[in-house]
């Protein structure tokens, strides 16, 4: 049995990969982490029951991380991968920006993936293997405007997993990023439609990514078959950049 905790596991894109694992790996134990939503998470863990089990998990809590992974420890005895998906962003010029808008966005993107891996490694180094898989985003390396907190979030996700990576190679431990583009979730599903349009015209293959798209680059990224791959970045944008 390989025990997997996924955050934002309520929303479109923490479902898809939670899913993707429980389809395809008959020896996987999802757990989804969620806060006051749980209504599409309480569905899958309906559906397979036994093995999808809900947290209450606040990600920008470290007494939160540390006791959902105890939570996890003490059903499973193990903890093999992490995917820090949960995440946020509040859009505005910097000149327009509050300060709490920017301490909001930097905590629910960055703080929490610290917290996370934090509250995870030991767990894994004591097993000797391990995969932590960060979500950041294509706006890391390729900022819009109105994304000066977001934007430097998630660089700052990317930069954290490169470090962590060299820290706990020597354990068995793999630590990546994956950058989406444009994904069909609900950020997108709140666009308009001129705006969808003009997104779509500058990606090379003209649509957006499908989240079952992302779940699959992180199930290979938690995979033996990646066991060389680590501190990697990965885009999954239909070639924007």
């Amino acid at each position: 049995m390989r025990s997997i905790l996924i955050t934002g596991g309520n929303g479109g894109l923490g479902l898809a990969i939670g899913r993707y694992f429980l389809h395809h790996d008959s020896e996987a134990k999802v757990w989804l982490g969620v806060r006051a939503r749980r209504d599409k998470a309480a569905i899958l863990a309906d559906e397979y029951q036994g093995r999808c089990g809900l947290l209450d998990l606040d990600v920008t809590d470290q007494a939160a991380w540390q006791g959902a992974v105890e939570q996890i420890l003490g059903a499973d005895g193990r903890l093999d991968v992490l995917v820090n998906n949960a995440g946020l962003h509040r859009d505005c010029l910097l000149a327009a920006m509050p300060a709490e808008t920017w301490h909001e966005v930097i905590s629910a993107n960055l703080d929490a993936t610290f917290h996370g891996c934090r509250a995870a490694v030991p767990a894994m180094m004591r097993q000797r293997s391990g995969r932590i898989i960060n979500i950041a985003s294509l706006s890391a390396i390729l900022p819009p405007l109105g994304q000066t907190n977001y934007a430097a979030a998630k660089a700052g996700v990317v930069a954290l997993g490169r470090t962590l990576a060299k820290e706990v190679a020597r354990s068995g431990i793999t630590v990546n990023s994956i950058l989406p583009g444009y994904i069909e979730t609900e950020a997108l599903a709140a666009m308009d439609g001129e705006a969808r349009k003009t997104a779509q015209k500058g990606i090379p293959m003209r649509r957006f990514g499908k989240p079952a798209e992302v779940a699959a680059a992180v199930y290979f990224l938690a995979s033996h078959d990646a066991a060389y791959i680590t501190g990697a970045a990965l885009k999954i944008d239909g070639g924007i950049y």
